[in-house]
């Protein structure tokens, strides 16, 4: 059989070969923060991923980045979905006061998103995640970054890796909801 090409993320191409005509139900993998870190399995089952800046402007009032990130949530639920389920990146410490109440934050607007959606959502832990795409369950940001790019894909920063991860295990543990 020919093989195509397959344009994963934005960065990278790699040949994969040719798929019969298969329904996927969208999934999508959150790596929640300032700078969201995002995957998403398509209809078609092709793996898109990026990140989503969501810092404040200097004129925007407190609850403007959950405001975007509920938006951004939409949009690519309208473009790509309808979303099946989410897996987010589930995190139990955080170095900074602040960064705990942006992903309390982000975690709560996601959580009530999906709820008024009827779609699932559950938290991996960190550890897990680790584990799954390095081997290590306490690997740093390089490796996490090296691990995603071995299996082919080329993140911009250790967010879209995350999610990229987070999505990689979602699909091999949970069959991605085929």
């Amino acid at each position: 059989m020919a093989e195509s090409t397959l344009r994963i993320a934005r960065h990278s191409a790699i040949p994969v070969p040719p798929v019969a005509m298969t329904h996927h139900r969208p999934i999508l993998a959150l790596d929640l923060g300032t700078s969201t870190g995002w995957a998403i399995r398509g209809h078609d089952g092709l793996i898109t991923s990026g990140t989503v800046s969501l810092r404040p402007g200097r004129f925007d009032g407190g609850g403007m980045r959950y405001l975007r990130f509920t938006n951004w949530l939409t949009e690519i639920d309208r473009l790509s979905g309808p979303i099946a389920a989410i897996w987010f990146e589930e995190v139990r410490r955080h170095a900074g006061t602040d960064a705990a109440h942006v992903y309390g934050g982000l975690m709560a607007t996601l959580t009530a998103w999906a709820e008024l959606r009827g779609v699932p959502y559950e938290g991996v832990p960190v550890g897990t995640i680790k584990r799954h795409a390095s081997g290590k369950g306490n690997a740093d940001k390089a490796a996490m970054v090296a691990a995603v790019r071995a299996r082919g894909f080329s993140p911009a920063d250790d967010n879209e890796a995350d999610a990229i991860a987070i999505l990689l295990w979602a699909i091999d543990t949970n069959g991605g909801l085929a």
